[in-house]
């Protein structure tokens, strides 16, 4: 059986109006700097989402969205952030920032399959039951 790993994670909120503050949890993006795992998984909630801004431009969210898992993934799909060390690209999609696109603050486990806490956060922190 494999030894557990640290990991670190934060959850990907949107923000549709920033000044209001309100947000829905739409991921969750997973570092082990050990075994160099990086995921971002996103799934929105296109209802929820339109019940706090009928007018959100889903299109252009999705893409920025997208540039998340990207940057994760590494390489040049991920822009110029994308070929910074895994480390740093956690920590810069990580960074508090005022935007329509934000994480939580950045929390820490151990386990020794990355891939079962993705969807253990996942159903946890982001799926409605």
């Amino acid at each position: 059986m494999r030894a557990h790993d640290s990991y670190d994670y934060a959850v990907i909120r949107v923000v549709p109006r920033v000044e209001r503050g309100e947000f829905i949890n739409v991921g969750v993006i997973v570092s082990c700097e050990k075994t160099g795992y990086l995921k971002a998984v996103v799934e929105l909630d296109e209802a929820r989402l339109r019940a706090l801004d009928p007018r959100i431009d889903l299109p252009t969210l999705r893409r920025h969205l997208d540039a998340i898992r990207r940057i994760c993934e590494g390489g040049p799909g991920g822009g110029p952030i994308g070929l910074l060390p895994q480390r740093a690209r956690f920590h810069w999609l990580t960074a508090k920032r005022s935007a329509v696109i934000q994480t939580s603050q950045v929390h820490m486990g151990r386990c020794g399959d990355m891939d079962a806490i993705v969807e253990h956060l996942m159903d946890r922190m982001v799926r409605v039951s």
